[in-house]
């Protein structure tokens, strides 16, 4: 089965429905889950200024703008929402634009030896013509898949430094 066959269903609870998996990517981090999550939510702190709020109202992402902790159930991020958040466990991370709407749950689970793996899947659906090209450029060209790594490798760093 390909990962644009998995159902939403199995994405778990606060995955809006009808959102097949795109990507998952993953990273093994010599630190406890709360040290991740609080890195994680760092790094989305630092991620929601004005270059992402004008990208958001670019694409009129909805939300476009910040509000609240980055990792807080209800808080808003440009192009996110969090729709549901466990710390330390999981978030769900909900957004819609002209071109796609989409969900990104980083899911955070122990890997035996004391550390954390932390996976980030991504859901969405791209309609129309538009959202074709968008999904082609954005993630057919390999970018999504290299930004996502370079945020769990940041996310990494943070958390074992």
């Amino acid at each position: 089965m390909s990962r644009d066959d998995v159902p939403a269903a199995s994405a778990g609870p606060g995955v809006p429905p009808g959102l097949p998996l795109v990507d998952e990517h993953r990273v093994r981090i010599a630190a406890g889950a709360d040290r991740v999550w609080a890195a994680l939510g760092g790094w989305l702190g630092e991620r929601a200024g004005p270059g992402a709020a004008a990208y958001a109202r670019l694409v009129r992402a909805e939300p476009a703008a910040a509000s609240g902790a980055p990792l807080a159930e209800g808080a808003t991020l440009p192009g996110f929402r969090v729709a549901r958040a466990v710390p330390g466990e999981r978030a769900v991370l909900t957004g819609r634009h002209c071109f796609s709407r989409y969900a990104a749950v980083p899911v955070l689970t122990g890997d035996g030896e004391g550390g954390t793996v932390l996976a980030v899947r991504t859901y969405a659906r791209f309609p129309g013509p538009l959202g074709a090209v968008y999904r082609a450029l954005v993630f057919g060209s390999g970018g999504h898949a290299v930004a996502v790594r370079r945020m769990l490798d940041s996310v990494r760093r943070r958390a074992e430094g």
